[in-house]
């Protein structure tokens, strides 16, 4: 996956690894516009004009606003949403063929290697970011 500063945005692992599994869209792109505008749920609430809940439960995957509420709080927050169609990647489904294709003793060895993963809170975003911070000092 290339360094998005590369292509002309950023990327921050950090504001998705702090959770132990990633979010939808919509609460990741809020968690990242707060925090890049450098403010607190209740001042996004406050500049959007909804209840701190409201914030609180969208960026916790308790709610999932309307496209008109995710722009608003996002403008709230200094930034605007952009958006663009691109032909399907079917990336994940050839691994996935393959992956099936395994034989069974080595698909179960896979996913008792995933699950471990996870049941140490290791989600693939927080190594994804490890890496980079090594490649990063070299």
């Amino acid at each position: 996956m290339p360094d998005g500063r590369r292509w002309g945005y950023k990327t921050y692992d950090r504001v998705l690894s702090v959770y132990n599994e990633l979010p939808s869209p919509a609460a990741g792109l809020l968690r990242l516009a707060r925090y890049e505008a450098g403010i607190t749920q209740a001042e996004l609430a406050r500049r959007a004009g909804v209840p701190a809940s409201m914030v609180s439960a969208y960026e916790r995957d308790r709610r999932q606003p309307t496209l008109a509420t995710l722009l608003r709080l996002l403008k709230a927050a200094g930034y605007e949403l952009r958006m663009h169609l691109a032909p399907y990647d079917d990336h994940d489904d050839v691994l996935a063929a393959q992956r099936a294709a395994w034989p069974q003793q080595q698909q179960e060895a896979w996913e008792s290697y995933q699950r471990a993963r996870v049941e140490a809170g290791r989600p693939i975003v927080e190594a994804e970011s490890r890496r980079r911070a090594r490649a990063a000092r070299q």
